[in-house]
Protein backbone atom coordinates (compact mmCIF):
# COMPACT_ATOMS: atom_id res chain seq x y z
CA UNK A 1 0.00 0.00 0.00
CA UNK A 2 1.41 3.54 -1.00
CA UNK A 3 2.38 5.48 1.67
CA UNK A 4 -0.65 8.63 2.50
CA UNK A 5 0.60 11.68 0.95
CA UNK A 6 2.07 14.17 3.23
CA UNK A 7 1.20 17.71 0.98
CA UNK A 8 0.12 18.60 -2.76
CA UNK A 9 2.42 18.72 -5.32
CA UNK A 10 3.91 22.33 -5.77
CA UNK A 11 2.37 24.32 -8.48
CA UNK A 12 4.75 24.48 -11.64
CA UNK A 13 6.02 28.49 -11.83
CA UNK A 14 7.46 30.19 -14.92
CA UNK A 15 10.96 31.40 -14.42
CA UNK A 16 10.86 35.15 -14.95
CA UNK A 17 13.09 35.18 -18.07
CA UNK A 18 10.47 33.07 -19.62
CA UNK A 19 7.34 35.12 -18.80
CA UNK A 20 8.88 38.48 -20.27
CA UNK A 21 10.14 37.08 -23.14
CA UNK A 22 6.90 35.39 -23.70
CA UNK A 23 5.18 37.98 -22.81
CA UNK A 24 7.33 40.47 -25.24
CA UNK A 25 7.89 38.38 -28.54
CA UNK A 26 4.27 38.21 -29.38
CA UNK A 27 3.78 42.22 -28.89
CA UNK A 28 6.81 43.08 -30.75
CA UNK A 29 5.39 40.90 -33.87
CA UNK A 30 1.94 42.76 -33.45
CA UNK A 31 3.57 46.09 -33.91
CA UNK A 32 6.36 44.92 -36.45
CA UNK A 33 3.73 43.33 -38.72
CA UNK A 34 1.31 46.96 -38.30
CA UNK A 35 4.58 48.75 -39.44
CA UNK A 36 5.92 47.19 -42.52
CA UNK A 37 2.01 46.70 -43.53
CA UNK A 38 1.79 49.97 -42.74
CA UNK A 39 4.93 51.05 -45.13
CA UNK A 40 4.37 48.55 -47.72
CA UNK A 41 0.61 50.04 -47.91
CA UNK A 42 2.57 53.35 -48.89
CA UNK A 43 5.40 52.38 -50.65
CA UNK A 44 4.48 49.64 -52.89
CA UNK A 45 1.24 47.81 -52.50
CA UNK A 46 -0.78 50.41 -54.37
CA UNK A 47 1.08 49.69 -57.28
CA UNK A 48 1.20 45.88 -56.66
CA UNK A 49 -2.00 45.14 -55.37
CA UNK A 50 -3.95 47.78 -56.55
CA UNK A 51 -3.49 49.36 -60.07
CA UNK A 52 -5.48 52.80 -60.58
CA UNK A 53 -5.36 55.79 -63.26
CA UNK A 54 -5.32 57.72 -60.13
CA UNK A 55 -2.35 57.16 -57.61
CA UNK A 56 -4.66 58.52 -54.76
CA UNK A 57 -7.72 55.98 -55.57
CA UNK A 58 -4.59 53.14 -55.05
CA UNK A 59 -3.25 54.74 -52.11
CA UNK A 60 -6.53 54.83 -50.17
CA UNK A 61 -7.56 51.36 -51.56
CA UNK A 62 -4.35 50.03 -50.12
CA UNK A 63 -5.33 52.00 -46.44
CA UNK A 64 -8.66 50.56 -46.18
CA UNK A 65 -7.21 46.99 -46.31
CA UNK A 66 -4.89 48.49 -43.80
CA UNK A 67 -7.69 49.62 -41.67
CA UNK A 68 -9.50 46.29 -42.16
CA UNK A 69 -7.42 44.15 -39.60
CA UNK A 70 -9.02 47.02 -36.53
CA UNK A 71 -12.96 45.79 -37.53
CA UNK A 72 -11.65 42.07 -37.48
CA UNK A 73 -9.53 42.43 -34.25
CA UNK A 74 -12.59 43.01 -31.44
CA UNK A 75 -13.99 40.00 -33.28
CA UNK A 76 -10.80 38.24 -32.19
CA UNK A 77 -10.69 39.47 -28.72
CA UNK A 78 -13.74 38.14 -28.43
CA UNK A 79 -13.18 34.48 -29.79
CA UNK A 80 -9.69 34.36 -28.51
CA UNK A 81 -10.67 35.76 -24.86
CA UNK A 82 -13.16 32.96 -24.67
CA UNK A 83 -10.81 30.73 -24.92
CA UNK A 84 -8.21 32.11 -23.21
CA UNK A 85 -10.90 32.41 -20.31
CA UNK A 86 -11.88 28.68 -20.72
CA UNK A 87 -9.26 26.94 -21.53
CA UNK A 88 -6.40 29.21 -20.29
CA UNK A 89 -3.87 31.73 -21.67
CA UNK A 90 -1.09 29.21 -22.99
CA UNK A 91 -3.11 27.65 -25.45
CA UNK A 92 -4.52 30.58 -26.95
CA UNK A 93 -1.26 32.63 -26.72
CA UNK A 94 0.07 30.00 -29.20
CA UNK A 95 -2.87 29.58 -31.55
CA UNK A 96 -2.88 33.49 -31.82
CA UNK A 97 0.57 33.63 -32.81
CA UNK A 98 0.64 30.80 -34.82
CA UNK A 99 -2.41 32.38 -36.47
CA UNK A 100 -0.11 36.04 -37.12
CA UNK A 101 2.66 34.71 -38.09
CA UNK A 102 1.04 32.31 -40.87
CA UNK A 103 -0.71 35.44 -41.88
CA UNK A 104 2.34 37.35 -42.18
CA UNK A 105 4.77 35.14 -43.91
CA UNK A 106 1.95 34.51 -46.73
CA UNK A 107 1.44 38.29 -47.93
CA UNK A 108 4.95 37.67 -48.61
CA UNK A 109 4.61 35.04 -50.81
CA UNK A 110 1.19 36.58 -52.68
CA UNK A 111 1.21 37.20 -56.50
CA UNK A 112 0.54 40.46 -57.30
CA UNK A 113 -2.09 41.81 -59.47
CA UNK A 114 -0.26 41.88 -62.65
CA UNK A 115 0.36 37.94 -61.58
CA UNK A 116 -3.16 36.92 -60.49
CA UNK A 117 -5.63 39.93 -60.86
CA UNK A 118 -8.18 40.55 -58.19
CA UNK A 119 -7.86 37.02 -56.77
CA UNK A 120 -4.16 38.26 -55.32
CA UNK A 121 -5.99 41.56 -53.98
CA UNK A 122 -8.39 39.39 -52.27
CA UNK A 123 -5.86 37.55 -51.18
CA UNK A 124 -3.76 40.51 -49.49
CA UNK A 125 -7.46 41.09 -48.08
CA UNK A 126 -7.89 37.77 -46.01
CA UNK A 127 -4.44 37.89 -45.37
CA UNK A 128 -4.61 41.09 -43.57
CA UNK A 129 -8.10 40.42 -41.58
CA UNK A 130 -6.69 37.21 -40.64
CA UNK A 131 -3.64 39.11 -39.41
CA UNK A 132 -6.30 41.64 -37.64
CA UNK A 133 -7.82 38.62 -36.07
CA UNK A 134 -5.30 37.20 -34.41
CA UNK A 135 -3.67 40.39 -33.25
CA UNK A 136 -7.29 40.88 -31.33
CA UNK A 137 -6.29 38.22 -29.00
CA UNK A 138 -2.61 38.67 -28.56
CA UNK A 139 -2.15 41.97 -26.87
CA UNK A 140 -4.72 40.82 -23.53
CA UNK A 141 -3.08 37.36 -23.26
CA UNK A 142 0.51 38.71 -23.81
CA UNK A 143 -0.14 41.19 -20.86
CA UNK A 144 -2.08 38.43 -18.44
CA UNK A 145 1.47 36.15 -19.09
CA UNK A 146 3.19 39.43 -17.70
CA UNK A 147 0.90 40.66 -14.90
CA UNK A 148 -0.28 37.35 -13.67
CA UNK A 149 2.84 35.50 -13.31
CA UNK A 150 4.14 38.97 -11.68
CA UNK A 151 5.90 38.79 -7.93
CA UNK A 152 4.30 41.27 -5.07
CA UNK A 153 4.53 45.05 -6.01
CA UNK A 154 6.32 44.23 -9.25
CA UNK A 155 2.94 43.62 -11.69
CA UNK A 156 2.97 47.23 -13.28
CA UNK A 157 6.91 46.89 -14.52
CA UNK A 158 6.07 43.21 -15.28
CA UNK A 159 3.16 44.50 -17.49
CA UNK A 160 5.24 47.12 -19.80
CA UNK A 161 7.14 44.32 -21.39
CA UNK A 162 4.37 43.81 -23.96
CA UNK A 163 4.43 46.99 -24.24
CA UNK A 164 7.77 47.35 -25.20
CA UNK A 165 6.56 45.41 -28.12
CA UNK A 166 5.69 48.87 -30.33
CA UNK A 167 8.92 50.46 -29.75
CA UNK A 168 10.85 47.26 -30.93
CA UNK A 169 8.57 46.42 -33.45
CA UNK A 170 8.90 50.21 -35.14
CA UNK A 171 12.99 49.96 -35.12
CA UNK A 172 13.44 46.33 -36.16
CA UNK A 173 10.25 46.89 -38.84
CA UNK A 174 11.17 50.20 -40.39
CA UNK A 175 14.90 49.20 -40.14
CA UNK A 176 14.44 46.56 -42.36
CA UNK A 177 12.68 48.57 -44.95
CA UNK A 178 15.75 51.46 -44.57
CA UNK A 179 18.16 48.47 -45.39
CA UNK A 180 16.19 46.94 -48.09
CA UNK A 181 15.98 50.06 -50.10
CA UNK A 182 19.82 50.41 -49.45
CA UNK A 183 20.81 46.95 -50.82
CA UNK A 184 18.73 47.46 -53.68
CA UNK A 185 18.50 51.32 -54.28
CA UNK A 186 16.81 53.25 -57.68
CA UNK A 187 18.55 55.55 -59.71
CA UNK A 188 17.22 58.07 -56.79
CA UNK A 189 19.22 56.45 -54.77
CA UNK A 190 19.00 54.30 -51.45
CA UNK A 191 14.97 55.58 -51.04
CA UNK A 192 12.27 53.07 -49.97
CA UNK A 193 9.97 55.62 -50.68
CA UNK A 194 11.18 55.56 -54.90
CA UNK A 195 11.39 52.10 -54.84
CA UNK A 196 13.61 49.98 -58.14
CA UNK A 197 12.21 47.01 -59.94
CA UNK A 198 14.04 45.02 -58.16
CA UNK A 199 12.51 45.85 -54.51
CA UNK A 200 9.39 46.15 -55.67
CA UNK A 201 9.91 42.57 -57.64
CA UNK A 202 11.20 41.05 -54.12
CA UNK A 203 12.87 43.42 -52.22
CA UNK A 204 9.40 44.15 -49.60
CA UNK A 205 9.04 40.97 -49.33
CA UNK A 206 11.53 40.24 -47.38
CA UNK A 207 10.13 42.00 -44.22
CA UNK A 208 7.38 40.17 -44.03
CA UNK A 209 9.26 36.53 -44.59
CA UNK A 210 11.37 37.61 -41.56
CA UNK A 211 8.68 37.67 -39.57
CA UNK A 212 8.97 33.68 -39.44
CA UNK A 213 11.81 34.12 -37.57
CA UNK A 214 10.54 35.51 -34.50
CA UNK A 215 7.24 33.76 -34.78
CA UNK A 216 9.84 30.60 -34.33
CA UNK A 217 11.37 32.28 -31.24
CA UNK A 218 8.14 33.21 -29.87
CA UNK A 219 6.42 29.34 -30.54
CA UNK A 220 9.43 27.71 -28.54
CA UNK A 221 8.86 30.41 -25.34
CA UNK A 222 5.46 30.27 -25.35
CA UNK A 223 4.80 26.09 -25.97
CA UNK A 224 7.50 25.97 -22.50
CA UNK A 225 4.86 28.03 -20.59
CA UNK A 226 2.89 26.39 -17.75
CA UNK A 227 -0.50 27.82 -16.46
CA UNK A 228 -0.23 30.57 -14.13
CA UNK A 229 -1.36 29.94 -10.86
CA UNK A 230 -4.25 32.37 -10.95
CA UNK A 231 -6.26 30.84 -13.59
CA UNK A 232 -5.09 27.20 -12.37
CA UNK A 233 -7.17 28.40 -8.94
CA UNK A 234 -9.76 29.74 -10.86
CA UNK A 235 -10.29 26.84 -13.23
CA UNK A 236 -9.80 24.15 -9.83
CA UNK A 237 -12.84 26.40 -7.75
CA UNK A 238 -15.48 25.98 -10.79
CA UNK A 239 -14.92 30.05 -11.70
CA UNK A 240 -14.62 29.21 -15.33
CA UNK A 241 -17.42 30.61 -16.97
CA UNK A 242 -19.11 29.08 -20.21
CA UNK A 243 -19.51 32.12 -22.09
CA UNK A 244 -17.21 34.84 -20.76
CA UNK A 245 -18.71 37.37 -23.41
CA UNK A 246 -22.27 36.95 -21.53
CA UNK A 247 -21.05 37.69 -18.21
CA UNK A 248 -18.51 40.47 -19.00
CA UNK A 249 -20.75 42.50 -20.44
CA UNK A 250 -23.43 41.66 -18.35
CA UNK A 251 -21.36 42.37 -14.90
CA UNK A 252 -18.75 44.59 -15.91
CA UNK A 253 -19.88 46.62 -18.67
CA UNK A 254 -19.01 50.07 -16.91
CA UNK A 255 -15.11 48.39 -16.86
CA UNK A 256 -15.68 48.13 -20.15
CA UNK A 257 -16.58 51.60 -21.44
CA UNK A 258 -13.78 52.57 -19.08
CA UNK A 259 -11.21 50.40 -20.04
CA UNK A 260 -11.65 51.77 -23.77
CA UNK A 261 -11.74 55.67 -23.07
CA UNK A 262 -8.86 55.54 -20.71
CA UNK A 263 -7.14 53.66 -23.63
CA UNK A 264 -8.28 56.26 -26.16
CA UNK A 265 -5.61 58.70 -25.61
CA UNK A 266 -3.01 56.39 -25.58
CA UNK A 267 -3.89 54.92 -29.66
CA UNK A 268 -4.56 58.73 -30.83
CA UNK A 269 -0.67 59.95 -29.43
CA UNK A 270 0.25 56.24 -31.18
CA UNK A 271 -0.94 56.95 -34.25
CA UNK A 272 -0.41 60.51 -35.10
CA UNK A 273 2.96 60.31 -33.76
CA UNK A 274 3.83 57.16 -35.92
CA UNK A 275 1.47 57.08 -38.62
CA UNK A 276 0.50 61.02 -39.23
CA UNK A 277 4.17 62.22 -38.07
CA UNK A 278 5.55 60.44 -41.15
CA UNK A 279 3.49 61.81 -44.09
CA UNK A 280 3.39 65.01 -42.68
CA UNK A 281 7.24 64.61 -42.29
CA UNK A 282 7.80 64.13 -45.92
CA UNK A 283 5.94 66.02 -47.60
CA UNK A 284 7.33 68.73 -49.81
CA UNK A 285 7.11 72.27 -48.39
CA UNK A 286 5.50 73.49 -51.74
CA UNK A 287 2.90 70.98 -51.89
CA UNK A 288 -0.92 71.49 -52.17
CA UNK A 289 -1.00 70.71 -48.26
CA UNK A 290 2.51 71.44 -47.22
CA UNK A 291 4.48 69.06 -44.79
CA UNK A 292 8.19 69.52 -43.28
CA UNK A 293 9.89 68.54 -46.58
CA UNK A 294 11.97 65.49 -45.02
CA UNK A 295 13.35 62.77 -46.92
CA UNK A 296 11.78 59.28 -46.25
CA UNK A 297 15.40 58.26 -44.77
CA UNK A 298 16.34 61.20 -43.17
CA UNK A 299 12.59 61.64 -41.14
CA UNK A 300 12.35 57.70 -40.69
CA UNK A 301 16.54 58.06 -38.59
CA UNK A 302 14.51 60.70 -36.59
CA UNK A 303 11.64 59.24 -35.58
CA UNK A 304 13.93 55.91 -34.67
CA UNK A 305 15.62 58.48 -32.29
CA UNK A 306 12.21 59.60 -30.76
CA UNK A 307 11.44 55.68 -30.67
CA UNK A 308 14.42 55.31 -28.42
CA UNK A 309 12.43 57.52 -25.94
CA UNK A 310 9.35 55.48 -26.28
CA UNK A 311 11.26 52.24 -25.23
CA UNK A 312 13.07 53.69 -22.06
CA UNK A 313 10.23 55.78 -20.50
CA UNK A 314 7.78 52.77 -21.19
CA UNK A 315 10.28 50.71 -19.10
CA UNK A 316 10.26 54.29 -16.70
CA UNK A 317 6.33 53.73 -16.18
CA UNK A 318 6.40 50.78 -14.55
CA UNK A 319 8.29 51.31 -10.95
CA UNK A 320 6.08 54.99 -11.17
CA UNK A 321 2.57 53.11 -11.71
CA UNK A 322 4.00 50.50 -9.12
CA UNK A 323 4.99 52.96 -6.37
CA UNK A 324 2.23 55.99 -6.67
CA UNK A 325 -0.91 54.02 -8.50
CA UNK A 326 -1.63 53.10 -12.39
CA UNK A 327 -4.35 56.39 -12.10
CA UNK A 328 -2.68 58.73 -10.53
CA UNK A 329 0.39 58.17 -13.11
CA UNK A 330 -2.19 58.04 -15.89
CA UNK A 331 -3.85 61.43 -14.88
CA UNK A 332 -0.62 63.01 -14.86
CA UNK A 333 0.87 62.20 -18.24
CA UNK A 334 -2.78 62.37 -19.61
CA UNK A 335 -2.91 66.23 -18.76
CA UNK A 336 0.57 66.52 -19.96
CA UNK A 337 -0.31 64.83 -23.46
CA UNK A 338 -3.49 67.30 -23.36
CA UNK A 339 -0.62 70.31 -22.78
CA UNK A 340 1.58 68.34 -25.53
CA UNK A 341 -1.36 68.40 -28.46
CA UNK A 342 -1.32 72.60 -28.02
CA UNK A 343 2.00 73.07 -28.39
CA UNK A 344 3.04 71.38 -31.72
CA UNK A 345 3.45 74.31 -33.64
CA UNK A 346 5.77 76.46 -31.54
CA UNK A 347 7.84 73.31 -31.37
CA UNK A 348 7.76 72.50 -35.11
CA UNK A 349 8.26 76.19 -36.03
CA UNK A 350 11.61 75.80 -34.24
CA UNK A 351 12.76 74.09 -37.85
CA UNK A 352 15.17 70.97 -36.88
CA UNK A 353 15.71 71.01 -33.16
CA UNK A 354 12.15 71.85 -32.74
CA UNK A 355 11.05 69.07 -35.06
CA UNK A 356 13.06 66.80 -32.96
CA UNK A 357 12.08 67.78 -29.86
CA UNK A 358 8.56 66.92 -30.64
CA UNK A 359 9.30 63.32 -31.98
CA UNK A 360 10.95 63.18 -28.49
CA UNK A 361 8.17 64.28 -26.53
CA UNK A 362 5.48 62.74 -28.28
CA UNK A 363 7.24 59.70 -28.33
CA UNK A 364 8.31 59.90 -24.16
CA UNK A 365 4.24 60.73 -23.72
CA UNK A 366 3.67 57.10 -25.86
CA UNK A 367 6.21 55.17 -23.42
CA UNK A 368 4.60 57.05 -19.95
CA UNK A 369 0.85 56.36 -21.01
CA UNK A 370 1.26 53.09 -23.10
CA UNK A 371 3.28 51.32 -19.98
CA UNK A 372 0.64 51.42 -16.96
CA UNK A 373 -2.34 49.84 -19.98
CA UNK A 374 -0.68 46.05 -19.48
CA UNK A 375 -1.34 46.47 -15.64
CA UNK A 376 -4.08 48.66 -15.41
CA UNK A 377 -6.63 46.93 -18.34
CA UNK A 378 -6.50 43.30 -16.82
CA UNK A 379 -7.15 44.43 -13.15
CA UNK A 380 -10.16 46.00 -14.41
CA UNK A 381 -11.81 42.43 -14.42
CA UNK A 382 -11.80 39.18 -12.64
CA UNK A 383 -9.30 36.48 -13.59
CA UNK A 384 -13.13 34.47 -15.45
CA UNK A 385 -13.39 36.58 -18.07
CA UNK A 386 -9.65 39.09 -17.54
CA UNK A 387 -8.85 37.60 -21.41
CA UNK A 388 -12.05 38.76 -22.95
CA UNK A 389 -12.81 42.02 -20.77
CA UNK A 390 -8.88 43.50 -21.16
CA UNK A 391 -9.17 42.45 -25.43
CA UNK A 392 -12.34 44.40 -26.44
CA UNK A 393 -11.14 47.11 -24.18
CA UNK A 394 -8.13 47.60 -25.90
CA UNK A 395 -9.46 46.39 -29.38
CA UNK A 396 -12.67 48.75 -29.31
CA UNK A 397 -10.71 51.60 -28.23
CA UNK A 398 -8.08 50.53 -31.38
CA UNK A 399 -11.39 51.50 -33.93
CA UNK A 400 -12.19 54.38 -31.96
CA UNK A 401 -8.53 55.50 -31.78
CA UNK A 402 -6.38 53.81 -34.42
CA UNK A 403 -8.61 53.12 -36.98
CA UNK A 404 -9.69 56.68 -37.46
CA UNK A 405 -7.05 58.72 -36.26
CA UNK A 406 -4.85 59.03 -39.56
CA UNK A 407 -7.93 59.93 -41.59
CA UNK A 408 -9.07 62.57 -39.28
CA UNK A 409 -5.36 63.60 -38.92
CA UNK A 410 -4.98 64.25 -42.64
CA UNK A 411 -8.58 65.64 -43.11
CA UNK A 412 -7.36 68.42 -40.27
CA UNK A 413 -4.14 69.13 -41.37
CA UNK A 414 -5.49 70.23 -44.93
CA UNK A 415 -8.21 72.08 -42.70
CA UNK A 416 -5.49 74.13 -41.34
CA UNK A 417 -3.73 74.60 -44.83
CA UNK A 418 -0.33 72.65 -43.93
CA UNK A 419 -0.33 73.58 -40.64
CA UNK A 420 -0.74 70.63 -38.09
CA UNK A 421 -2.12 73.00 -35.32
CA UNK A 422 -5.92 71.53 -36.10
CA UNK A 423 -4.54 67.81 -35.20
CA UNK A 424 -2.80 68.46 -31.83
CA UNK A 425 -5.99 70.11 -30.53
CA UNK A 426 -7.45 66.41 -31.81
CA UNK A 427 -4.84 65.13 -29.56
CA UNK A 428 -6.14 67.18 -26.80
CA UNK A 429 -9.88 66.61 -27.10
CA UNK A 430 -9.26 62.45 -27.38
CA UNK A 431 -6.86 62.93 -23.82
CA UNK A 432 -9.63 64.97 -22.11
CA UNK A 433 -12.01 62.05 -22.44
CA UNK A 434 -9.55 60.11 -21.09
CA UNK A 435 -9.00 62.19 -18.09
CA UNK A 436 -12.89 62.13 -17.78
CA UNK A 437 -12.88 58.42 -17.99
CA UNK A 438 -9.43 58.14 -15.88
CA UNK A 439 -11.23 60.06 -12.93
CA UNK A 440 -14.82 58.31 -12.63
CA UNK A 441 -12.28 54.96 -12.58
CA UNK A 442 -10.74 53.98 -9.94
CA UNK A 443 -7.50 53.00 -8.24
CA UNK A 444 -6.47 49.49 -9.66
CA UNK A 445 -3.12 49.07 -7.75
CA UNK A 446 -4.46 47.37 -4.84
CA UNK A 447 -6.65 44.96 -6.49
CA UNK A 448 -5.70 41.08 -6.41
CA UNK A 449 -5.81 39.31 -9.57
CA UNK A 450 -5.93 35.95 -7.35
CA UNK A 451 -9.64 36.24 -6.42
CA UNK A 452 -10.38 33.02 -5.79
CA UNK A 453 -13.64 33.32 -7.72
CA UNK A 454 -16.23 30.06 -7.77
CA UNK A 455 -19.29 30.67 -9.51
CA UNK A 456 -22.24 28.24 -9.84
CA UNK A 457 -23.45 27.66 -13.38
CA UNK A 458 -26.58 29.77 -12.77
CA UNK A 459 -24.87 32.85 -11.75
CA UNK A 460 -22.93 34.39 -15.02
CA UNK A 461 -21.75 37.04 -12.93
CA UNK A 462 -18.29 36.95 -11.17
CA UNK A 463 -17.67 37.07 -7.44
CA UNK A 464 -15.67 41.07 -7.14
CA UNK A 465 -12.20 41.40 -7.01
CA UNK A 466 -11.00 41.54 -3.69
CA UNK A 467 -8.25 44.16 -2.59
CA UNK A 468 -5.10 42.69 -1.12
CA UNK A 469 -1.63 43.94 -1.65
CA UNK A 470 -0.37 43.47 -5.14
Amino acid sequence: MPAPATGSAPTPVNPRSRVLVASLIGTTIEFYDFYIYATAAVLVFPQLFFPSSDPTTALLSSFAVFGAAMVARPIGAVVFGHLGDRLGRKKTLVVSLLTMGIATFLIGVLPTYAQAGWVATALLVLMRLAQGFALGGEWSGAALVATENAPSGKRALYGTFPQLGAPLGFIIGNGLFLAMGALLPSAAGADPSQPSDAFLGWGWRVPFLFSAVMVAIGLWVRSRLVESAVFSKTRESGGVRRLPLATVVRGHGKQLVLGTFIMLATYVLFYLMTTFSLSYGRTAKDAAVPGLGYGYTTFVLMMIFGVLFFAAFTLVSGPLADRYGRRTTLLWITAAIVVFGLVWVPLIDLGTPGVLLWLVLGFTLMGMTFGPMGALLPELFPTSVRYTGSGISYNVSSILGAAVAPFIAVALWEAGDGSPWLVGVYLSGMALLTLIALLLGKETKDVSLDDGEAASADDPTPAAATPTAS
